[in-house]
């Protein structure tokens, strides 16, 4: 296997997909690894979180902890959520839906939790 795409559809904080799948795709770095953010996995990309009051560890330490994985997000799902006029973390590329459906499926493996 030489690529892997993991998928991430819901909120970052709240449950522990977000988590589990950035230290998978860490483990994973030693093939072509991409994170996709998709629909309300999008709120990941956003700059400047604080996870202080969740007592939980600011997941876009993570993301800047592995720059091998390339950090994508769904461009329609940040729009349906009003999220195109936010700042995002400067390592996450914006796709479009054409886009974001020919990496995911041109990736050896899918991975979503």
């Amino acid at each position: 296997m030489k690529s892997v795409f993991y998928l991430l559809d819901c909120a970052p904080y709240g449950s522990e997909k977000a988590y589990g799948l950035l230290n998978a795709a860490a483990v994973s770095i030693n093939m072509d690894v991409a994170l996709g953010l998709y629909a309300d996995g999008v709120y990941l990309a956003l700059a400047g979180q604080d996870s202080r009051l969740l007592d939980m560890p600011c997941l876009s330490d993570l993301i800047y902890a592995y720059p091998e994985v390339r950090i994508l997000a769904h461009e329609p799902s940040l729009a349906e959520r009003g999220l195109m006029t936010r700042s995002l973390i400067e390592r996450v590329e914006l796709v479009d839906e054409e886009e974001f459906i020919d990496l995911l499926r041109s990736a050896d493996c899918l991975i979503a939790l």
